[in-house]
């Protein structure tokens, strides 16, 4: 893939952070105006509430897109400052496989961890 497309995906990425963030903050922190318009949990930080929120198919898409969005950006951002010190070109692929790797672990494990949530 080019750095081109790499960095693009990273700004879109920033872009989907900030619009699924804000989606979590409305149900996590307005649960007072959504309960008062029939659509909240009156405490959301309760087990019920939890529970409820992780068997709602909406939820998991957005913990999904946002997990995966969060560490691309993050990722990405980290190899690029990596790309900036003065390494050899051999070390420098090598950390960028690393890193890839490291990223589709940490996906699947909090991926799995959100689908057993939904399914359980």
């Amino acid at each position: 893939m080019k750095e081109s497309t790499k960095w693009f995906l990273f700004i879109i990425a920033g872009a989907l952070i900030v619009f699924l963030l804000g989606i979590h903050i409305v149900i996590m922190h307005f649960d007072d105006l959504l309960y008062n318009l029939g659509v909240g949990d009156k405490d959301v930080l309760s087990y019920e509430s939890v529970v409820h929120r992780s068997k709602i198919f909406a939820h998991v898409v957005v913990y999904i897109l946002l997990l995966g969005a969060a560490l691309y950006h993050g990722l990405y951002g980290f190899r690029s400052l990596l790309s900036e010190l003065p390494l050899g070109r051999g070390l420098e692929n090598a950390l960028s496989i690393i890193i890839t790797i490291a990223g589709v672990v940490l996906f699947v494990y909090g991926a799995h961890a959100i689908i057993i949530g939904y399914i359980s």
